[in-house]
C-alpha cells in the first residue's frame, strides 16, 4: 500500500492507519510505505518485489503513479481516492468518494475476487494513462488549476476555467487519427479513456475504460461567448451538443503542434505538441468493478 500523506490535504495520511487495518483482514501480507514526492515514490514502486496487488492511498496523481508501475505487468491496482478530483478512482474500480468506504468496498472486491481488465492510453515514448489527455484550452486550465491552493475539489477547475477565458488563445490545430487527416482552428481537445476529469467534469462522457477505443471530444474555433454558453453543460455532458463541439472514437491518435499548446494526461504535464498516443485493451487488472 502506498500512501501519499499530503493527497487531498492530508487527508491521505489521516485515513492511511484505518485503511491498512481493514486490508489485513483480508490480504496475508500487507506492506505500506508513505512518498513525499513523485520521484519518491516512483524509486518505492521500482524498488517493492513481486506484487500481488498495489493500493494506492491518494488522489489521481497518485494513481496516475500506480497505474505506471502496475500497467502491462499482471500486478494489480487499487485506489483508495484521497485526493480532490479522484476522477480515476470514481471511474477505474466504482470506488466510493469518501475514502473509508472506498477501504470497505476494497476489502469486499478482494474478499470476493473481484477484478477486471481495462484499457490504458500509451503515448508515444512516454508515460501510460488511464484517464484523458488533453491540450488547448483544457490544459491551460490544468496548468492554472495545478498551480492554486484554494479552493479544493472543483472549484478550484471552475474558478480556473473562469480565469483561462480572460486569456482565451485558439490554434491550428492538426489531428491524424483511424478517421483520416484535417487541419483545423480549435481552441482545445480532449481524448478520452474515461469520461471524467477536473474533479467529475464529463468531458467525453461516452468513453468505456473497457472498449479499445479512445472518445475524443474537440471543440472548434470558439469565442469566450461560445465558452460561456458551454459552460452549463459541462457538468452533465450536454456540452457535446453544441454545434462547435466534434466527438469521435479512435485507437490512435496524433495532435500536431498548435501555438504552443502543451498536453496533460490524468492531470500530469507531458509537454509542448505533437503528442501520439495508442489506446491499449486490457492493460490493466483493476480490484473492484470498472464502471
Amino acid at each position: 500500500m502506498v500512501v501519499h500523506p499530503a493527497s487531498g490535504l492530508g487527508r491521505a495520511g489521516r485515513v492511511a492507519g484505518t485503511v491498512a487495518a481493514k486490508l489485513r483482514t483480508v490480504v496475508d501480507d500487507l506492506v505500506t510505505v508513505a512518498a513525499g514526492t513523485v520521484e519518491e515514490s516512483q524509486r518505492l514502486m521500482r524498488a517493492a518485489p513481486d506484487l500481488d496487488l498495489l493500493v494506492v492511498v491518494g488522489g489521481d496523481g497518485s494513481a496516475h503513479q500506480g497505474v505506471q508501475f502496475c500497467a502491462d505487468t499482471g500486478t494489480a491496482l487499487a485506489i483508495v481516492p484521497a485526493g480532490t478530483g479522484n476522477d480515476l478512482a470514481r471511474t477505474l474500480t466504482g470506488a466510493p468518494r469518501d475514502p473509508l468506504d472506498a477501504a470497505d468496498a476494497l476489502v469486499t472486491a478482494i474478499r470476493d475476487g473481484r477484478s477486471s481488465m481495462i484499457d490504458l492510453g500509451r503515448v508515444e515514448n512516454g508515460p501510460w494513462f488511464a484517464g484523458v489527455l488533453c491540450a488547448g484550452f483544457d490544459s491551460s486550465v490544468n496548468e492554472r488549476a495545478n498551480r492554486m491552493r484554494w479552493p479544493s475539489g472543483p472549484r478550484r477547475y471552475d474558478l480556473a476555467i473562469l480565469a483561462e477565458l480572460a486569456r482565451l488563445r485558439h490554434g491550428r490545430l492538426t489531428v491524424e487519427d483511424d478517421n483520416g487527416r484535417r487541419e483545423l482552428d480549435a481552441t482545445q481537445i480532449a481524448v478520452g479513456n474515461i469520461p471524467y476529469y477536473g474533479g467529475g467534469i464529463p468531458v467525453c462522457p461516452t468513453a468505456d475504460p473497457a472498449d479499445g477505443l479512445f472518445d475524443v471530444t474537440l471543440v472548434r474555433r470558439a469565442t469566450r461567448f461560445d465558452l460561456v454558453r458551454m459552460l452549463p453543460g459541462l457538468r452533465t455532458g450536454n456540452h457535446v451538443d453544441s454545434p462547435l463541439v466534434d466527438t469521435s472514437r479512435t485507437r490512435r491518435i496524433r495532435i500536431g503542434e498548435a501555438n504552443g499548446w502543451v498536453a496533460y494526461a490524468d492531470g500530469e504535464r507531458l509537454g509542448p505538441l505533437p503528442v501520439e498516443v495508442t489506446c491499449i485493451p486490457n492493460a490493466l487488472k483493476v480490484v473492484g468493478q470498472a464502471t
